[in-house]
């Protein structure tokens, strides 16, 4: 079976701690694969918030996520602390991927690499919508955005 491999980004746009739940380990006594994406989710949250923003109100406009990868490096248990670095990529005028690393805080072994392309959503639409151009001035990242008339 070909396994799947993520490069990461070498830019970090954000950083936050997370902590392993005993609701995310799993019956082999350690973090499950379901409890990953868990983890990333409150990491992206943050990173939102950090913003002024939740996923439902960025500018007007929600997000959805459109696909996910996760590639598995090593164990985690309960209590262990993690940093989660993020980094925002691949930008389309509706969305971009956002790449997560988890990493145990303590000894520094990587735990697991996350890809979750984001799209932003028009709730009362129902239809997708372009990224919010005060989105990308507040997180800093308007050299990165694609020109919607580009695509």
């Amino acid at each position: 079976m070909a396994r799947v491999k993520l490069t990461l980004p070498d830019a970090c746009h954000f950083q936050t701690e997370v902590a392993v739940r005993i609701g995310d380990i799993n019956y082999g006594g350690h973090l499950g694969n379901d409890a990953v994406l868990s983890l990333a989710h409150e990491a992206r949250l943050q990173y939102f918030k950090s913003l002024g923003y939740s996923e439902i109100d960025i500018e007007g406009v929600g997000i959805v996520l459109a696909d996910a990868v996760v590639v598995y490096r090593a164990e985690a248990f309960h209590g262990e602390q993690l940093t989660v670095r993020i980094a925002l990529g691949d930008f389309n005028p509706y969305g971009f991927d956002m790449f997560y690393q988890l990493d145990n805080q303590a000894s520094g072994k990587e735990i697991a690499r996350i890809k979750t392309g984001i799209v932003f959503f028009d709730y009362q639409t129902r239809k997708i919508a372009p990224i919010p151009s005060r989105f990308l001035e507040r997180a800093g990242l308007t050299e990165l955005a694609v020109p919607k008339e580009s695509a």
